[in-house]
């Protein structure tokens, strides 16, 4: 079977290219609703000529989640996102095009083109029992609505395969994990030229603050602790009596976000007064190495059979749906979609020879999965 996956894909490939500019061309910002739905039906729509089935909906908040299960018992769990990051419009001066070996287009690389890639992988292994696909409409702002339905999906297999991006080929085998805080202070208003005394100063007291937070951070660990939005104070002549600093937390491990936690919350006023309340906390648990690890090797295995270049591990220093997985102890492997570069940014592109590549990896792993599950997973 693996060994006739590269010629079957790549045979395919024009019509994967197809199905990406179809999913391009429907923009599907995160917090737009109506171009949600209309984008989740263009994903059914490729989903279902190749599938062969209707996808499940599942509702969420602003948007739908798709999802295909194949056969009675699930045993994979194939997770991809078809938000994007980019506002409505953004086709009419930037849409999709080919130049070469690249396709570009707004959510072209994070991640429409790994929609397609898993879809095209799961085809050309004729649909087996086993496989369940989902595809998501919030991840680009944090999977609220959609984290339940992963963890619980997660939760009944053997392994997750996460189809985000892949810069320079590289699969993800570890993910820092984040917290995200708000510091609020309240102080006291007065007049700032008539009695400055009398007031409480929320700018002084958070910028204060500030260094403290900075302090946190220890980079030789790889947590990066680093305040980023400030807010402070309601007129050019009055001490501020409120202020408030987002605060974005990452690190490699969860003893790290528990000891930085623990630091925020135990802040305390530097002026008499003033109160600190801080809001937020751990968002999601990091991908250890050692959930990826297992997958990762069989992933190898599979591309020296195919004949792909020998494949690399990074970690990543962003977050994705494959931290909700890994903090449940399910071997998770993570950017197992486009080849290319540029995500979030202008011009990102997919390399498209790389796509039946990809494609055939994909299928050959879960080929390999289902034949002989990884040892010691939990859901065997």
């Amino acid at each position: 079977m693996t060994v006739r996956l590269m010629e079957t894909l790549s045979q395919l490939q024009p019509r994967m290219l197809e199905d990406l500019e179809l999913l391009v061309s429907s923009e599907s910002p995160s917090t737009q609703p109506m171009e949600l739905v209309a984008a989740a039906e263009k994903v059914s729509a490729v989903g279902k000529s190749l599938l062969g089935r209707e996808p499940v909906y599942l509702p969420g908040e602003g948007c739908t989640h798709l999802l295909w299960s194949l056969g009675v018992k699930p045993r994979v769990l194939i997770v991809c996102h078809y938000d994007t990051v980019w506002p409505v419009g953004t086709t009419s001066r930037w849409p999709f095009s080919v130049d070469g070996n690249k396709a570009t287009g707004p959510g072209s690389f994070d991640m429409k083109a790994g929609i397609v890639q898993a879809f095209y992988a799961v085809h050309a292994l004729g649909n087996p029992d086993g496989i369940q696909i989902l595809i998501t409409g919030d991840e680009e702002t944090g999977s609220a609505s959609s984290r339940g339905a992963i963890e619980k999906l997660a939760a009944e297999v053997e392994a997750v395969l996460v189809l985000e991006a892949s810069l320079d080929g590289a699969l993800k085998t570890s993910r820092k994990g984040s917290g995200m805080y708000r510091l609020h202070v309240r102080g006291r208003a007065s007049h700032a030229g008539l009695e400055p005394e009398a007031g409480i100063n929320a700018t002084v007291e958070i910028a204060q603050q500030i260094p403290l937070i900075d302090d946190l951070q220890d980079i030789a660990r790889g947590t990066s602790v680093t305040p980023t939005t400030l807010r402070s104070g309601e007129a050019s002549n009055q001490v501020p009596p409120s202020a408030w600093l987002d605060i974005d937390v990452r690190a490699t491990s969860m003893s790290e976000l528990e000891r930085v936690d623990v630091a925020l919350r135990c802040l305390r006023p530097k002026l008499d007064g003033a109160a600190l309340q801080v809001e937020g906390g751990i968002d999601r648990g990091p991908l250890e190495q050692a959930r990826a690890s297992a997958l990762f090797d069989r992933a190898s295995e599979v591309a020296a059979v195919l004949g792909l270049p020998p494949l690399r591990g990074v970690m990543a220093g962003g977050t994705s749906d494959g931290n909700l997985t890994a903090a449940l102890g399910i071997p998770t492997l993570d950017g197992l979609g486009a080849v290319g570069a540029g995500a979030h940014s202008e011009g990102e592109w997919v390399q498209i020879s790389a796509m039946p590549e990809r494609a055939a990896l994909l299928a050959g792993l879960v080929d390999s999965l289902l034949a002989r599950p990884i040892e010691g997973s939990t859901n065997q």
